[in-house]
C-alpha cells in the first residue's frame, strides 16, 4: 500500500452514484537534485519573495493570488472566490462518457494518479465502478477541477486500483500540419522488410530491464567529487562509416544487434524469423561466439550485475555520508567565522 499523502479529496459522480475517494500521485521523479550555489564560494543560493510595493521580503502566508489584466491592474481572487466557481466540478470527478482506449489520443495524456477510497461506506460503489469498467473495456472520460482550473482526465483500471490520467483538452493538442515529409516519398518493400526485422529484434526487451543510465552516471560523477577520486571516463563514441544507403544501414542494424545478444551474425532476419536475402554476393558470417548461452552463463551474468549495483549503491551512501560530514563541518566554519570580532 502506498502511504502517501493525498493531494485531492472529492467524490467520482458516476450517475447518481457519488463514491467519496482520495487522489495521490501515481509517480515519482528519481531525478538527481541539484541545488543552485554561489560559483565563488558555493554558497547555497536562495530565492525570496519580495513585495515591490512595500520593498520587503514577505512571507508565504502574506501570498495569495491575482489576475493581471493587460493595463497591468490586478484583481485579487481569493479562495473563497474559486469555491463558489459555478462548476460542478469543483470537489467531484464527474464521469461524463465511456470509451474504448484506443479512441483517447496518446498526445492528450499528462500526469498520473491513484484513486483511493475514502471512506469505508465508498468500498462497495469503488469495487462497482472498477468491475463495470474491467467489464466493458473500456475507460470513462471525466471532468475534474484541480490548481486552479478545470480538467479533462481518464480513469482506467490497473490492477485493483482505479487510476485517473490528466488529459489535455482537444483544442490544447495542435495539429502536425507541414511537418511530415511530402507524398512522393517512396518507401520500398525490402526497406519495410528490413524494418520489421529491426523491429523484432529489439522488441525482445522488456520495459522492465530499462534504466535510467544518465542519472546512475550523474551519481558516479556526484559520488567521485565527494570522494576525491578521479572522475569517470566517458566511453569512446563508436565510429562508424558513413552509410550509403538506407537498406545497408538496415541491415547492419539488425546484424549488430543480434550480434550484442548472443544471436545470429550471418545476417539480418525477417519479421517471421527468418533471413533476408543478400543483394550480390552474400557476406561471409563472423564467428559465432554466444550463440547458445547457457542458464548457468546467463544466472553468473546476472549475479555479477547484482553484484556491482550493490557495490555501486554502497559507494553512493559511503559518499552521501561524506557530503554531509564535509557540509556540517563547512557551515560550522562559516559560523565560527562570521562569530570573530573584526579586528
Amino acid at each position: 500500500m502506498l502511504h502517501v499523502r493525498s493531494i485531492w479529496n472529492g467524490v467520482i459522480s458516476f450517475g447518481l452514484v457519488r463514491i467519496p475517494i482520495k487522489l495521490v500521485n501515481a509517480t515519482e521523479s528519481r531525478a538527481v537534485p541539484f541545488r543552485e550555489i554561489h560559483t565563488e564560494d558555493g554558497g547555497r543560493i536562495r530565492h525570496r519573495k519580495f513585495c515591490e510595493l512595500e520593498g520587503r521580503e514577505v512571507t508565504a502566508r502574506e501570498i495569495s493570488r491575482g489576475y493581471e489584466e493587460s493595463d497591468g491592474t490586478i484583481i485579487p481572487i481569493t479562495d473563497e472566490d474559486l469555491s463558489r466557481l459555478p462548476i460542478p466540478t469543483a470537489k467531484t470527478i464527474e464521469i461524463v462518457t465511456f470509451v474504448p482506449e484506443e479512441q483517447i489520443d496518446p498526445l492528450q495524456m499528462g500526469a498520473a494518479y491513484y484513486l483511493a477510497a475514502g471512506r469505508a461506506p465508498a468500498a462497495r460503489p469503488y469495487a462497482l465502478l472498477r468491475e463495470a469498467l474491467r467489464r466493458s473495456n473500456k475507460v470513462a472520460v471525466a471532468k475534474f477541477a484541480l490548481r486552479g482550473r478545470e480538467r479533462l482526465g481518464m480513469l482506467r483500471v490497473v490492477g485493483d486500483t482505479i487510476a485517473l490520467h490528466g488529459l489535455l483538452w482537444p483544442d490544447e493538442v495542435r495539429a502536425p500540419d507541414g511537418l511530415a515529409p511530402g507524398a512522393d516519398v517512396a518507401v520500398h518493400d525490402r526497406e519495410l522488410d528490413l524494418a520489421g526485422a529491426l523491429m523484432d529484434a529489439l522488441g525482445e526487451v522488456g520495459l522492465e530491464g530499462l534504466r535510467d543510465e544518465y542519472r546512475e552516471a550523474v551519481e558516479e560523477v556526484v559520488a567521485a567529487k565527494i570522494s576525491g577520486e578521479a572522475l569517470p571516463e566517458p566511453p569512446e563514441p563508436e565510429r562508424t562509416g558513413r552509410i550509403l544507403d538506407l537498406v545497408t544501414a538496415l541491415e547492419r542494424s539488425v546484424q549488430a544487434v543480434r550480434e550484442s545478444r548472443g544471436g545470429e551474425a550471418g545476417g539480418p532476419a525477417r519479421a517471421g524469423g527468418g533471413r533476408l536475402p543478400s543483394r550480390g554476393t552474400p557476406r561471409a558470417a563472423p564467428e559465432e561466439t554466444g550463440g547458445g548461452k547457457s542458464t548457468s552463463a546467463a544466472k553468473k551474468k546476472a549475479a555479477s550485475k547484482t553484484a556491482a549495483g550493490a557495490g555501486k549503491d554502497a559507494k553512493r551512501a559511503t559518499a552521501k555520508r561524506a557530503a554531509k560530514k564535509a557540509h556540517a563541518q563547512k557551515t560550522q566554519e562559516k559560523r565560527a567565522a562570521s562569530r570573530r570580532p573584526s579586528v
